[in-house]
């Protein structure tokens, strides 16, 4: 039996307002089912809605991180998505491939050991100041972040992390042309 959700769900789910649902409720885009005189949403359909709509021009992303099931985790969701994903574990290879590459985002581990994530983010602020970076962290009140928010604006994603955040943080942050 499918886990269906009601709009104020699909909205937490999806980290937007209900007026946002309302919204692709109207245009007819977001998978929904009409229950009595209430709209629910089946959480699989949302997840495959997610996927297919993620982006219409297809990236390369990196991901950094010192922890290889982190890593993994994003090279699934993200080539399910079809997304090209490159990985780096630590902050000094990352750069190299920065320094080597067109990237259309980073996903970036802001405690990292040897280069913290604060130091990676001035790099690449140095580098491709443009580049959309979005910080993966578990302590978002820390000094690393404190040092990090002083290098621009860029996204937070807090762990634990769910495959619906990581589709939306793409589809928030990404910049087609850089594909």
């Amino acid at each position: 039996m499918p886990e269906l959700m009601t709009v104020r769900e699909v909205a937490d789910y999806l980290r937007v307002t209900q007026k946002t649902i309302y919204r692709l409720l109207q245009k007819g885009t977001i998978p929904a089912l009409k229950v009595s005189h209430s709209w629910r949403f089946d959480r699989a359909a949302i997840d495959d809605w997610l996927k297919s709509t993620a982006v219409g021009a297809k990236a390369t992303i990196l991901v950094v991180d010192d922890d290889q099931t982190i890593r993994d985790l994003f090279r699934d969701i993200l080539e399910d998505a079809g997304h090209k994903v490159i990985t780096a574990g630590s902050g000094a290879e990352a750069l190299e491939y920065i320094k080597a590459k067109d990237f259309a985002l980073v996903f970036l581990d802001l405690k990292m050991p040897g280069m913290s994530g604060a130091d990676v983010l001035r790099k690449i602020r140095v580098i491709d100041p443009e580049l959309p970076v979005t910080i993966i962290t578990g302590f978002p009140d820390s000094e690393s972040m404190a040092q990090a928010l002083s290098q621009g604006p860029f996204g937070v994603m807090n762990k634990p992390f769910g495959e619906a955040d990581v589709l939306n943080a793409v589809k928030s942050f990404i910049r087609i042309d850089r594909s």
